[in-house]
């Protein structure tokens, strides 16, 4: 059985944020028709502002279903320090998802949502000990011979081009979890551009390693590198076997988004 998911990240409502590709997402997601419509945190691009919520609220609510989603650093409010250090998520909580650390078990397939994004987070987020020991019972109780794919907002490795950008602080820790767990594929986003790799690539001696999928900016007209104001989306699809990956940069010749690059990689038995 093959699992399809649309993955898009960093939406940004707020004043980058491009309601007209909003649309075309959208559009664009309901003829992918996804199992299920995975959004990598950056719902809002100021989470003291209310109506940037309401924006994102009512998009979302338009958006295929089942959602899963985790917080980006820009959910987390800048200007309220109280709630920055003391209550970072209520605002999220409120409007998007009371769930922290979502788990979906589907035929095939299992996802689980980690929030990399703390009080403190400026740019570089952070697996916690807890969460740690939380993922590893959250695995466990994965189907036997589904896939195991991680939603987290930031990211395990700087593509090239993004290298002053700080990925998680205890990346190497994260990535050995990963491995020692079995996740699959890792999706994320944070940097404002595509990109497909494996963390293999940046810690040679793990046994397996994940794939990791990072998507650009949805519809923020902020899109970094090769990206460069320029809106993009992944979609996904999950065999028993191997994971082909898309990556979608809208085109403003034909007004929608185009395909421009196709990864797929086999699955190994763990």
């Amino acid at each position: 059985m093959t699992v399809r998911l649309m993955h898009v990240s960093d939406v940004h409502a707020g004043p980058p944020y491009d309601a007209q590709i909003a649309e075309v997402i959208l559009r664009e997601a309901h003829a992918f028709a996804p199992d299920v419509f995975v959004v990598s945190g950056d719902f809002v691009q100021r989470a003291d502002f209310v109506d940037q919520w309401h924006t994102i609220t009512t998009w979302l609510h338009r958006a295929p279903k089942p959602h899963f989603v985790v917080p980006g650093n820009h959910d987390v409010p800048l200007f309220n320090v109280f709630q920055r250090l003391f209550q970072p998520y209520t605002k999220y909580i409120t409007h998007i998802s009371a769930d922290l650390r979502p788990v979906l078990h589907l035929p095939g397939v299992s996802l689980f949502g980690v929030n990399t994004a703390h009080g403190w987070t400026i740019d570089g987020g952070r697996v916690a000990a807890a969460q740690i020991a939380q993922l590893r019972m959250d695995v466990l109780a994965t189907p036997p011979g589904n896939r195991k794919v991680v939603v987290m907002h930031h990211h395990l490795v700087n593509p090239p081009g993004s290298e002053r950008r700080r990925r998680i602080t205890n990346a190497k820790q994260v990535a050995t979890l990963f491995d020692e767990v079995g996740i699959d594929v890792v999706l994320s986003g944070h940097l404002h551009v595509s990109y497909v790799g494996h963390t293999r690539d940046i810690f040679p001696r793990l046994t397996h390693g994940t794939i990791i999928c990072q998507a650009g900016t949805a519809t923020s007209r902020r899109g970094k590198s090769r990206e460069q104001h320029r809106f993009a989306y992944n979609t996904l699809e999950l065999s028993t076997t191997a994971v082909t990956i898309r990556r979608h940069v809208y085109d403003q010749s034909q007004r929608s988004f185009v395909q421009q690059a196709m990864h797929v990689e086999t699955l190994v038995t763990r």
